[in-house]
């Protein structure tokens, strides 16, 4: 009989290496889906091909989102957002750690939007893994991908909350 568990024995999600890295368009960075996994903390409760779907969708987002700052970049001759001078933090461009956060919490509130009709009242460790995936709504992943998109093209976060 067919199994619907995405993650097999052991606990350890079903990955290609072949298919792990997501290509962008050049200018902005490819994407790791295994590194994405660990960053956002998902288990293969969410498979390769769900997180896949919901990154592209994301990446096409947030590079419309940006869409100024690489036009800015490639007039200055910068190829890659790679390229950009910018501060490094752990040997990394602090846009290009922008950029991620930005692709990740997109990707991640659309999933967490598409897993809310599952039960997460918690009655097994599998429903308790879940419960932690979908602790962060989508409202607050999508306000830290519109703060990483303020960051990356140098606006000022606001936050404001109605009375």
């Amino acid at each position: 009989m067919p199994s619907f568990l995405a993650t097999p024995p052991g606990g350890q999600p079903v990955t290609s290496q072949a298919n792990n890295i997501i290509t962008n368009d050049g200018f902005f960075p490819d994407l790791d889906v295994i590194a994405m996994r660990d960053a956002i903390r998902l288990d293969g409760t969410v498979t390769d091909a769900r997180l896949i779907a919901a990154t592209v969708d994301a990446i096409i987002f947030v590079n419309d989102q940006v869409k100024e700052l690489k036009a800015s970049a490639i007039g200055a001759g910068h190829s890659s957002m790679a390229a950009i001078p910018a501060a490094q933090v752990n040997r990394q461009s602090v846009l290009i750690a922008h950029y991620l956060r930005a692709v990740y919490c997109t990707a991640k509130a659309d999933l967490i939007e598409r897993y809310k009709d599952y039960d997460t009242t918690a009655t097994s460790l599998d429903d308790k893994k879940l419960v932690g995936f979908l602790a962060n709504g989508p409202d607050e992943e999508r306000r830290n991908a519109a703060w990483a998109i303020s960051k990356l093209m140098g606006r000022h976060q606001v936050t404001v909350e109605l009375i």
